[in-house]
């Protein structure tokens, strides 16, 4: 994608200036601090901690792929991916209650904060250009008002079985 390293620069730059960027890191700052107050030792306490670091490293992560891919479906998956983890962001504060977590009124905070984020990524999503597109075959991530040809090519029809005969077979010795 990137033909030199001040493209690439220049890109992180952009990308770190970014409010949707911005407030993603300070979500995964809170989100780490109070990963820190959880007791490891508790399974499913700690369990739920990875998914929270998860979901919140998912926020900046996929800022980063979608301005770097820079094309709408690109974009778009990654916006999905971005909302799937805002959601459940916002929802690991009951299982923090249900496992007995102590300190969920420090969760809290996180909700007040994806709410801002999700403010800031209707903005985002609704920058992307929509010219700059190939076309999703499976029809999810175009642009509004692009549909699929009738001749869409599958993958699959191109798949030769041929090519594998004899890479699983046992004699081969």
């Amino acid at each position: 994608m990137f033909d030199d390293d001040d493209d690439y620069e220049s890109t992180a730059d952009k990308v770190e200036k970014m409010p949707i960027y911005q407030k993603g890191r300070e979500i995964v700052g809170l989100v780490r601090n109070i990963a820190d107050l959880i007791d490891d030792e508790n399974s499913e306490l700690g369990f739920t901690k990875g998914l929270m670091l998860e979901d919140a490293y998912m926020l900046t992560a996929k800022i980063v792929n979608a301005e770097g891919g820079d094309m709408y479906a690109i974009r778009m998956e990654n916006a999905a991916i971005i909302r799937r983890a805002g959601n459940n962001l916002k929802l690991h504060i009951h299982t923090l209650k249900m496992f007995g977590f102590e300190h969920t009124e420090y969760y809290m905070m996180v909700r007040q904060m994806v709410e801002e984020y999700r403010v800031l990524f209707i903005d985002w999503v609704a920058s992307f250009d929509k010219t700059n597109y190939f076309i999703d075959d499976w029809g999810l991530f175009n642009p509004p008002g692009v549909q699929l040809p009738d001749n869409v090519k599958d993958a699959d029809d191109d798949f030769n079985p041929d090519w594998m005969q004899g890479f699983f077979d046992e004699d081969d010795e």
